[in-house]
């Protein structure tokens, strides 16, 4: 059995290009593509408090496919298979989770590049996985 490697893919440029660079860097590794849905992100208030429905979830997993269709074929346009998961929750806890829970040996990820106060304010999935991740992590900016 060859090397589990795991990729997130969040549709921006920089996690298509770092699919790009996983498929390249691991011709033989099975690479699984997971998006995280943070429901947090997607709450919206009103005067009783926040909201977070059936239908934004139902919305958030549609949109959530559409990423991982996405990735099959960047994967296909590189003729590779990839496997596609899609997680709700906090993205670093449950990439780290998956990683722990699925054999998974290494971690790709892209990192959005914020620096300086954004990234104080805004936290970074990246580090935050790279900290806590039981296994090696890429981090390709």
């Amino acid at each position: 059995m060859g090397k589990q490697i795991l990729v997130p893919v969040d549709r921006s440029d920089r996690s298509d290009r770092t699919l790009e660079y996983a498929v390249e860097s691991f011709p033989d590794a099975e690479l699984t593509a997971l998006h995280v849905i943070n429901p947090s992100s997607y709450w919206y208030g009103n005067t009783d408090g926040y909201i977070y429905s059936d239908e934004i979830e139902g919305w958030l997993r549609r949109q959530g496919g559409e990423v991982l269709d996405d990735a099959r074929r960047t994967a296909a346009e590189h003729d590779r298979e990839i496997r596609t998961e899609l997680k709700l929750g906090s993205p670093a806890r449950t990439i780290t989770e998956y990683a722990s829970a699925h054999g998974v040996d290494h971690i790709v990820l892209g990192s959005h590049g914020r620096d300086g106060v954004s990234r104080i304010l805004l936290g970074s999935v990246a580090e935050t996985v790279a900290r806590r991740a039981p296994v090696p992590v890429t981090i390709v900016r």
